[in-house]
């Protein structure tokens, strides 16, 4: 029977540690941003092709400055 008052009082410390997480969490703006995720997937490609688009205009131009050199 004790175990079930030492599960009890340590399942009443994680609780209230969960609760002060979460009010720390409100307290920072953690959750105040609630339209981004819902789009957010919607963009990912554009933001990939981008990056390719820049990765391989860096490409051709350090490609051209060594034809140049020669």
């Amino acid at each position: 029977m004790s175990v079930v008052f030492i599960l009890v009082f340590v399942a009443i410390i994680m609780a209230a540690a969960f609760l002060i997480a979460f009010v720390w969490a409100v307290k920072n703006g953690q959750y105040e941003d609630t339209y981004t995720p819902s789009v957010r997937i919607l963009f990912d490609d554009m933001l990939i092709k981008k990056e390719e688009n820049i990765e391989l205009k860096e490409k051709a131009q350090s490609k051209e400055k060594k034809r140049s050199r020669q």
